[in-house]
């Protein structure tokens, strides 16, 4: 990296990682700031003036299941999903085993993705907010929308948070299983604050989701092998991690927040997503 750097008279420079330590193989490529780009591994800054961007060719990426699946089919996904129709992974091994002891006996299935050209939205890139990820969640998932300030705050959300995917291969954000769903079931009702949703949804770690889009990400998705799971072993596990997440969740809700930003307010204000009291 210091050869690199030196190479391109960009000495002595303190790098930011959003994401996550520096592997090898790595690609490092030169962007200016407004032509901000999102990648499997995240984004760098050096010196908030010049954008670099790490990533991997291929990334190894695991689906929980019970069974094998040694050939995803984008048909096959549920069009009610968090981000609609596609095949969902994660990069965490652990996580997926817990995903595949939903019933029996499971499958942790372990897949190669060559991201070479694939376009991928980064929920969590610096240019979105936790609003754009719930406007997508409320798009695909089914959601009753039992009060007028519900259905005020659907209308708004989908009107200046809904990102377009249309040109996506591939989508990382957070994964909304039946607690997330309760945390933004409860900001859109105007219950928690914006911060509390964002404190809760960082402290319950459920982790986040790598969804493949289109027929050209499952084109480069390579079976590698299938990880028995043990139902005894990670069914527990996985109750934990939702524990957490609904005790952590309960933790926001006693801490009132009397000065923070409620979805009223978003909408009675008018705040757009470049506001920094959405950051």
């Amino acid at each position: 990296l210091s050869t690199f750097c030196d190479r391109n008279r960009q000495k002595n420079i303190k790098i930011r990682n959003t994401r996550g330590n520096f592997k090898s193989p790595a690609k490092f490529n030169l962007f200016s700031k407004r032509h901000l780009t999102t990648t499997p591994k995240g984004v760098y800054y050096i010196e908030d003036v010049t954008l670099w961007e790490y990533k991997m060719n291929k990334i190894t990426l695991y689906h929980g299941s019970p069974e094998r699946v040694e050939q995803p089919l984008l048909a096959k996904g549920k069009l009610t999903n968090d981000y609609g129709q596609g095949f969902y992974c994660t990069e965490n091994l652990e996580l997926a085993k817990e995903w595949a002891s939903a019933g029996n006996n499971g499958v942790a299935n372990c897949y190669e993705l060559d991201t070479d050209g694939l376009e991928i939205l980064n929920l969590s890139a610096p240019q979105y907010t936790i609003l754009h990820w719930l406007a997508l969640l409320m798009k695909y998932r089914t959601i009753r929308l039992s009060t007028p300030v519900m259905k005020q705050a659907h209308a708004y959300l989908m009107e200046h948070y809904l990102p377009d995917i249309n040109r996506y291969d591939v989508i990382i954000g957070y994964r909304a299983d039946d607690s997330y769903f309760s945390f933004a079931r409860a900001f859109v009702s105007n219950e928690i604050s914006l911060h509390q949703l964002s404190r809760a949804m960082k402290l319950g770690e459920l982790g986040e989701q790598f969804v493949l889009k289109t027929q050209k990400a499952f084109d480069r998705i390579r079976f590698v092998s299938g990880i028995e799971v043990a139902n005894a072993v990670y069914a527990p596990l996985r109750q934990k991690r939702d524990d957490n997440a609904r005790a952590a969740y309960r933790a926001e809700l006693e801490a009132e927040d009397l000065s923070g930003l409620f979805i009223r307010d978003i909408i009675k204000e008018g705040i757009l997503p470049d506001d920094p009291r959405l950051q």
